[in-house]
């Protein structure tokens, strides 16, 4: 990615000081603030109930912020929610297909559900395989499908979409490794085409190994966000489990950047 270019360029999506409190009172999202540049990757870490998927919901517009914004191609997500996810894809951990239709008929349903009349079963055919998914399951049953094998349907459709913008929930949460490694490539690819990915995740492995972006979300704050760069030559594990353990020590340790190992 070309830092000086994607300096020019307006982020494909924000988060601008971005809060989610519920009813009952759970802060689950607390003064979130990020970009994520076209061509860049952004991985947000963090363990179950940290915020991670509250605030991708709130860039679906499936929550509303108690306040602040998300913002889509410079769209805010509330109040202009389908202008927002014209920009849009998303994968969730657990893709939800139809068992009973083929994966060519999957593909064919969603994308005409998005207006898309133009593909051809040879388009599907070249996303499949573009996405690893070999051509003698294309017009099997997805009620027989692997995890994975679901997981490359629904990076298929996102694909379909075109849009800018993928937003991926937990995207390798039980894939086994060579889908997990095939997944991440695509991504890459993806990011090379341009699109802004953010993508949360409890993999820091994979995390460490596409991401451009990695931030650590606990309690609803996001406590680090660092360049992949800055974190070469860094035990990632290691600096999780220190940013984790400080962010929990005190409330004033909850801040972007505070915490072990911190650049100032």
């Amino acid at each position: 990615m070309n830092e000086e270019s994607t300096a020019q360029e307006q982020p494909m999506l924000e988060a601008a000081a971005l809060t989610k409190r519920y009813e009952d009172g759970v802060l689950a999202v607390d003064n979130v603030s990020f970009t994520v540049m076209p061509g860049q990757i952004f991985a947000m870490l963090g363990g179950n109930g940290a915020g991670k998927t509250t605030t991708i919901n709130l860039f679906l517009n499936f929550l509303e912020p108690t306040t602040g914004e998300t913002r889509i191609n410079g769209v805010v997500t509330h109040r202009e929610p389908l202008k927002a996810k014209q920009h849009i894809a998303f994968v969730s951990e657990n893709v939800m297909l139809y068992p009973n239709f083929t994966a060519i008929q999957n593909l064919d349903f969603f994308a005409r559900l998005g207006g898309r009349t133009e593909y051809s079963k040879t388009d599907y055919r070249d996303v499949l395989l573009r996405v690893g998914l070999a051509e003698d399951v294309h017009h099997k049953r997805l009620k027989g499908f692997s995890k994975g094998m679901r997981q490359k349907c629904g990076i298929a459709i996102a694909m379909l979409k075109n849009a800018p913008a993928i937003l991926l929930d937990e995207p390798t949460a039980g894939l086994d490794p060579q889908a997990g490694y095939d997944f991440i490539k695509l991504l890459g690819a993806l990011r090379d085409e341009g699109k802004a990915i953010l993508m949360s995740t409890h993999d820091i492995f994979r995390a460490r190994e596409i991401a451009d972006i990695i931030a650590i979300m606990n309690r609803g704050r996001l406590i680090m966000q660092r360049n992949a760069a800055e974190l070469a030559g860094e035990d990632l594990e290691q600096l999780y489990l220190q940013y984790m353990a400080g962010s929990n020590s005190s409330p004033e340790n909850n801040q972007p950047g505070a915490g072990p190992c911190s650049k100032q």
